[in-house]
């Protein structure tokens, strides 16, 4: 199969030979662990625990608050020190528990399905849920709520997003080396709920030992497949990747599955083989901790809950005072000022950069030479949209198919005059979603 891709993108400094050939290694947390209750797109879990309750590593301290939510469970035992509101990496602060450490991690038990082939469609899809398992890719959708479309016999296509086209991100690369067997084996365990389904897995063509590793592993296996794929930015969007292996379009009116398709990162498909195969609820992650202020740049395999100060501190602290630092990647990533801030099931990476190239560049005027629109993987007109966002023009805005923007930041990217062009587009989206929402409720 030749490479696969799709149209616009941009090709951003990769940084992944900072932390590309460093294994993954686990990082014990210690003292207080902050749990948010928001770590998942939908309702708020609900905490289970009360201050001053024992509780052990793996127990249940929060409920899903809704069929589209996700429950949270402890990765430590020890203590209930208070459940309060606290920030997260997007400046939000979110309801949490606290939990303080004994150091033990006693685990409660977890159940172990000796053959998984055996199981219902239910059964697996109950232990997804059970198991808290979201989108670890960022996006934080609860897993359970994609894999229960309303007509599963319609989808063809699983899809496992093993592009990771942010710059720096390497965690999931180590995870395709260091665990292609539980990668493959979580693929299995989803087409057993779409029997008409093929399984891909879409690898960009700098990963060219992952694409070898995987084929040997799922040799003679006709639902089976690698796409490699062209290495750009975003070439892990949703509708990008989807675009670049079946060919078929989506847009922000339609859901994957609209298209034949699902589409999970690595994380969450391990996640999935863990929950379904070791009875394990989503207590760990592996993330990058990069960049170049960073002393020893590091996968690691860390407890939810862990503050981002642990994990810079494992890889060697910084080597000068970072100037920026970012949760996620460089093109979609939260800034951040603290690092006094509770890892969650969606944190893939934290960069410690020495300069801050954004603030530090004086943008100009437009001086309309057309590089956001050819670098727009949505085809829109990204500098037209901003002069609405500026204007405050929303039906403008609208018109353009300014909610088509999937916030990649490319054409900022490639902006010459250093305009915040990606910012102030979606700033107008939240305003154009929140004045429909108003609407609608009247």
């Amino acid at each position: 199969m030749g490479l696969k891709t799709f149209s616009g993108g941009v090709h951003p400094y990769e940084g992944k030979e900072l932390a590309k050939d460093s294994a993954i290694k686990e990082v014990l947390p210690k003292g207080v662990l902050v749990f948010p209750m928001s770590q998942h797109i939908g309702a708020p879990a609900t905490p289970i625990v009360a201050v001053g309750d024992t509780v052990l590593k793996g127990q249940k301290i929060a409920e899903a608050g809704g069929f589209v939510s996700s429950p949270i469970y402890s990765s430590v035992s020890g203590t209930v020190k208070k459940i309060e509101k606290h920030r997260v990496a997007t400046g939000d602060f979110v309801n949490s528990i606290f939990i303080e450490s004994d150091d033990q991690f006693i685990e409660t038990g977890f159940e172990e399905t000796e053959d998984v082939t055996k199981l219902s469609k239910e059964e697996i899809i109950n232990k997804v849920k059970e198991a808290g398992v979201v989108g670890m890719g960022g996006a934080g959708f609860p897993t359970h709520v994609k894999l229960s479309p309303k007509e599963p016999e319609k989808i063809e296509y699983i899809i496992a997003n093993c592009a990771e086209c942010e710059p720096y991100l390497t965690a999931d690369y180590r995870r395709m080396l260091e665990n292609t067997e539980e990668l493959v084996d979580g693929m299995k365990i989803i087409l057993q709920l779409f029997p008409n389904a093929k399984g891909v897995f879409g690898v960009e063509n700098n990963k060219m030992d992952c694409v070898e590793k995987i084929n040997e592993l799922i040799k003679g296996e006709d639902r089976l497949e690698v796409c490699p794929l062209v290495t750009k930015y975003p070439q892990g969007g949703e509708r990008q990747l989807i675009y670049a292996v079946t060919g078929r379009a989506i847009n922000s009116k339609m859901l994957p599955a609209d298209a034949g398709c699902i589409v999970d990162n690595v994380e969450t498909i391990i996640a999935v083989y863990n929950a379904v195969k070791h009875g394990l609820p989503v207590m760990k992650r592996v993330s990058t901790v990069t960049g170049n202020a960073i002393k020893n740049p590091s996968n690691f395999l860390y407890s939810i809950g862990t503050p981002y100060q642990q994990l810079v501190d494992a890889a060697g602290g910084f080597i000068m005072e970072p100037k920026k630092i970012i949760s996620g990647g460089p093109m979609m990533g939260f800034s951040m000022f603290s690092l006094d801030i509770p890892t969650t099931k969606t944190s893939s990476s934290i960069l410690c950069m020495t300069e801050d190239a954004v603030s530090e560049n004086e943008s100009i005027a437009c001086i309309n030479c057309g590089r956001c629109v050819e670098a727009c993987p949505e085809k829109l007109i990204p500098s037209r949209l901003m002069k609405f966002s500026e204007r405050n023009l929303m039906e403008d805005f609208e018109k353009w198919s300014g909610l088509e923007c999937i916030e990649c930041g490319s054409c900022s990217y490639v902006c010459p005059s250093k305009r915040q062009v990606a910012q102030s587009i979606k700033t107008m989206k939240k305003l154009v979603l929140a004045e429909k929402r108003k609407q609608q409720s009247k």
